[in-house]
């Protein structure tokens, strides 16, 4: 990222896999913004080593806000709170409310299933393809950096054909 002069942007802590890739975004001379509730900053886990941090007072306006500081989206594997985050951003993207890319860095194979999940619902009749095709994934960051500097938006109709 720091490579291609792409700001991180993210929940805003100094720990776990996230942390880490901060420290490693700005040790490379990179820019990370982070947004953080309140109640995450009196835990003590706010990074306060980032170019900018924001303290927000719930996780509603954080997601808003980090989504209208964003390009795009990134998911790698994580647990409910990572699938909500990235199905919340597919949503808004088929309904038309952005145009920025949304990709799951699938490591060791994390995402397969899910992939696989929602490759069923559009041969089961649930989902379009242009819906499911929404959703960018790579095994490697440069690819899926690469897919979403390439992204062009498309919005189709999220309503059934008549």
């Amino acid at each position: 990222m720091a490579r291609r002069n792409v700001t991180l942007i993210y929940g805003g802590a100094h720990v776990g896999v996230m942390g880490a890739i901060a420290e490693s975004v700005l040790s490379n001379g990179g820019r990370v913004i982070g947004v953080i509730p309140q109640a995450l900053v009196e835990l003590e886990v706010a990074h306060r080593g980032l170019t900018e941090l924001h303290i927000v007072d719930d996780m509603h306006q954080r997601k808003a806000m980090m989504a209208g500081l964003s390009d795009g989206f990134i998911a790698l594997p994580g647990g409910l709170g990572t699938l909500e985050e990235l199905f919340e951003m597919l949503t808004w993207s088929q309904l038309g409310f952005h145009g920025k890319p949304v990709g799951v860095m699938n490591v060791a194979g994390y995402y397969s299933s899910l992939l696989t999940f929602l490759d069923q619902g559009v041969s089961e009749g649930f989902m379009r393809q242009a819906h499911r095709d929404l959703l960018l994934n790579d095994t490697v960051a440069s690819g899926l950096l690469d897919q979403m500097a390439a992204y062009t938006a498309t919005v189709t109709s999220k309503l059934p054909d008549e």
